[in-house]
């Protein structure tokens, strides 16, 4: 195959050593020559090898992510001024199999990045790394407190305490009722009886000290939430615009926003030819996989632990706003199989969290506020004969065997 790439570096990452796969042209014409060298992993250690290769003459050179120890690694790099510092999913360069080592994983890399086979990943840029730190931290933050609130609601059921069985949240306003604060709709003669009977139960001392333990966890977090979000706001507002613009799109809020900007970026256009590879790299693209003409189905892929959810998110708040969102996940409830069905929800709002990544990059790329098309959209999209024929067949499903007939207006 045609060599793009004259003077090419392949890194094989690992915690405590790095092995470093050179090629460059050799002494004669037409050959090639290939150094295998190893470093350590301490940072000086690292700007010393990418020092190395640009006096070796490399230009380009290709990783395989390797979680956090791929990033010291990819900065070091960035700090000189190669041509192209790639990383990739080690899923797309597998090793062959035998007689495996590290210096032939860093050649096998070589073989295929030379001849322009490889494809590299987002790699934010250090500001938007700040982001993307922070975000994910919060997230993980808000999930230990979602645990600590189940923990709370554990103790109370070892007492008998069916507090969670009446109120949607016994850490919020209405779990005050504790207390004797019972507020609202709670206020009602049957959901004070509900109370009542709730909060009979075998509370003890140790149940008190449990539940003061868990509460004292819970406000510690909700602390910790507020400084993140305190600390994330002056970098998100680096990129107003961009916030904005995807503030425009139903579900989105200051944490979606900051979640994608920490993931994405404000450009996602600049590292994704197209809205589905960016929909197949955050792994919420449809599965594909067909074998005789028969498409098997395929699940969505276990990437994007930290982008999806978000959309996710944002996609349950967005189909509760009246509009053209709202619309198509009702549609593909009803085709999934129906509003009864649990998998149906959640197969549709996976699919509602795509529509609204694909529309994000739409809005980022064109710097165009989202415009919504109507609840009646599907329907205006329509012709009146498809209309028609499909109100007909559906008719038919509810009276098997019935003749319909149409009579036009003006004949009656």
């Amino acid at each position: 195959m045609r060599v793009l790439y004259d003077r090419v570096a392949a890194i094989d990452v690992h915690k405590d050593m790095v092995k470093v796969a050179i090629r460059v042209p050799g002494a004669k014409r037409g050959t090639r020559k290939t150094e295998v060298l190893e470093f350590r992993t301490f940072y000086g250690v690292l700007q010393a090898m990418a020092r190395e290769l640009r006096r070796r003459g490399v230009t380009h050179v290709v990783m395989e992510a390797s979680g956090v120890y791929t990033d010291p690694v990819y900065y070091a790099l960035r700090e000189l001024d190669f041509t192209e510092v790639m990383v990739i999913n080690p899923a797309h360069a597998k090793a062959l199999k035998g007689h495996k080592t590290d210096a032939k994983d860093a050649v096998r890399l070589l073989d295929l990045y030379e001849c322009g086979l490889l494809s590299g990943s987002y790699m934010p840029d250090p500001d938007l790394r700040e982001v993307r730190d922070l975000a994910r931290y919060r997230m993980k933050t808000v999930q230990a407190r979602t645990s600590e609130i189940q923990r709370l609601q554990k103790t109370l059921e070892t007492a008998g305490i069916k507090l969670s069985s009446v109120v949607s949240d016994v850490t919020g306003g209405s779990g005050a009722v504790m207390a004797g604060l019972a507020q609202t709709r709670l206020r009602t003669a049957g959901k004070m009886a509900d109370l009542s009977m709730a909060l009979t139960g075998r509370f003890t001392d140790h149940h008190a000290l449990m539940c003061r333990l868990h509460l004292d966890r819970i406000k510690i977090f909700d602390d910790a939430v507020k400084d993140l979000d305190n600390h994330i706001a002056p970098l998100v507002a680096r990129y107003a615009r961009e916030a904005e613009l995807l503030k425009t799109l139903p579900g989105f809020g200051d944490v979606i926003v900051a979640g994608w900007l920490g993931a994405i970026g404000p450009a996602p256009h600049q590292h994704f030819a197209t809205a589905s590879r960016l929909a197949s790299w955050a792994t919420l693209c449809p599965g594909n996989y067909m074998s005789a003409k028969k498409s098997k189905g395929g699940r969505t892929g276990d990437g994007g632990a930290y982008i999806k959810p978000l959309l996710i998110q944002a996609a349950w708040a967005a189909v509760r706003v009246p509009g053209r969102l709202q619309a198509r996940f009702r549609r593909l409830v009803r085709k999934f199989g129906g509003p009864r069905n649990k998998g149906a929800q959640k197969r549709a709002i996976t699919a509602i969290a795509h529509t609204l990544l694909k529309i994000a990059y739409s809005v980022l790329k064109t710097g165009t506020p989202y415009a919504d098309l109507g609840a009646d959209f599907y329907t205006r999209r329509e012709s009146p004969d498809a209309r028609r024929d499909y109100l007909m067949r559906q008719l038919q499903k509810l009276n098997p065997g019935c003749v319909i007939t149409i009579t036009p207006a003006e004949a009656a």
